[in-house]
């Protein structure tokens, strides 16, 4: 166990003792995290924000009944995950508009030397790289984002996924070749790796 996760684990049998600063501290912790998740199926800031304290609500309900058998943030994630589709199904999903920040927050900052040349590609770029990764299979998108984006070790990955890590492994693999089949025409790299 990593002391991170040891700090995590004394926070969370604290709580469940009934301190209320530690699971603020989990809380905070771990708050950014469930939000740039949501945020990836969720376009909406504020359902974002509500979806994230139901997430927070739901777990602190209950953490009497954690074991600890997975990471603090894995059993968050689960129920981040679950409040993110009942809120899909209670409305249909909204489509991402063109100035929002993308999956990888790739929305391009205007550098003081950027010409509208330079900042029409970087946004053409990250438009396609989110179509691209938009485009995966659903384990294929999720496992990417988690390392990509979280940066997620492969086994903490397989533990949320609820797969081996070698299926982890092969999953990112497949999803960074489809990512990068779709980009090199934009990149013009042929078939050079990249």
């Amino acid at each position: 166990m990593t002391a991170d996760a040891d700090a995590d684990a004394l926070l969370v049998r604290e709580a469940q003792k009934g301190s209320r600063a530690a699971f603020d501290m989990l809380v905070i912790k771990y708050q950014r995290r469930v939000e740039r998740l949501l945020s990836r199926s969720v376009r909406s800031p504020e359902d974002v924000a509500d979806l994230c304290q139901e997430t927070f609500l739901a777990a602190y309900k209950a953490l009497p009944s954690f074991r600890g058998d997975s990471a603090f943030y894995t059993w968050v994630y689960r129920i981040a995950i679950n409040a993110a589709k009942r809120h899909h199904g209670r409305q249909r999903p909204v489509e991402s508009l063109d100035d929002e920040e993308g999956t990888f927050g790739t929305q391009a900052a205007p550098s003081d030397d950027a010409t509208p040349e330079a900042l029409l590609a970087s946004r053409q770029l990250a438009r396609s790289l989110d179509e691209a990764v938009d485009a995966l299979a659903e384990d294929q998108r999720r496992a990417l984002l988690l390392r990509e984006v979280d940066g997620l070790s492969y086994d903490e990955i397989a533990d949320l996924m609820e797969c081996p890590p070698g299926t982890v492994r092969s999953r990112i693999f497949r999803a960074r070749e489809a990512v990068a089949a779709r980009l090199r025409p934009l990149l013009n790299v042929g078939g050079r790796r990249w």
